[in-house]
């Protein structure tokens, strides 16, 4: 079910995509490695489920590490969370780009590089440019999202699943076009983390990498 949907970014479906896939995107592909796995995701599912004092302390202390160890990106995520948004949609924006790190750090741990100014900058023009690309051809039947969703699947459903719950509990009330603006900083701050993760010594390069 898709909720809402504009030309280039997509919000959200239920299902994950399946089908064959000629690679048309300026979107670099995510390394194999650094991809978040469903049984991490089950795991942080567990550790977030309860809405008391226990996870918003784990969430605070999360926010805390995001900012020393990924300046640029917490500043950007912080800077786009703090704009008059909706309440709702700022509280799950808050939530998922917690979420959207610890994932990344409960399956790299220190792995994880700083990202720069210059590195979170290129890929918020990749998707940019991605959504540029899809414009020109209405015979596109992908969506930015689609694409990342090929690159980090499981993460994209954990985030889909989030935002569905959320436009569905608040469908009368809710701001769309804030949690589209909320969802379009999780698909930047989805890549850069990805891009960031550290390749294992002697992990092979793969063929999209290196056409990349």
């Amino acid at each position: 079910m898709v909720f809402f949907r504009q030309r280039g970014v997509t919000c959200p479906r239920r299902a994950k995509p399946e089908w064959m896939w000629v690679r048309r995107s300026a979107i670099r592909p995510v390394p194999a490695y650094a991809r978040i796995s469903a049984h991490v995701l089950d795991a942080l599912r567990e550790s977030l489920s309860d809405d008391d004092e226990q996870t918003r302390a784990k969430l605070d202390e999360a926010f805390e590490r995001f900012e020393r160890k990924q300046g640029p990106l917490s500043t950007f995520v912080t800077e786009v969370l703090g704009k008059p948004l909706d309440e709702t949609a700022l509280g799950l924006g808050y939530f998922l780009t917690l979420a959207v790190w610890l994932s990344f750090e409960q399956a790299h741990g220190s792995h994880i590089a700083s990202i720069t100014d210059q590195e979170l900058k290129a890929t918020r023009e990749l998707l940019t440019l991605d959504e540029q690309l899809r414009q020109t051809d209405p015979s596109d039947v992908l969506d930015t999202d689609d694409i990342v969703a090929m690159e980090q699947p499981d993460l994209l459903e954990f985030i889909h699943e989030h935002v569905d719950a959320t436009l569905e509990a608040h469908a009368s009330d809710i701001d769309v076009d804030d949690v589209h603006e909320v969802y379009r900083v999780l698909l930047t701050e989805l890549l850069a983390l990805s891009y960031a993760v550290e390749r294992p010594a002697g992990f092979p390069v793969a063929k999209t990498e290196l056409l990349a």
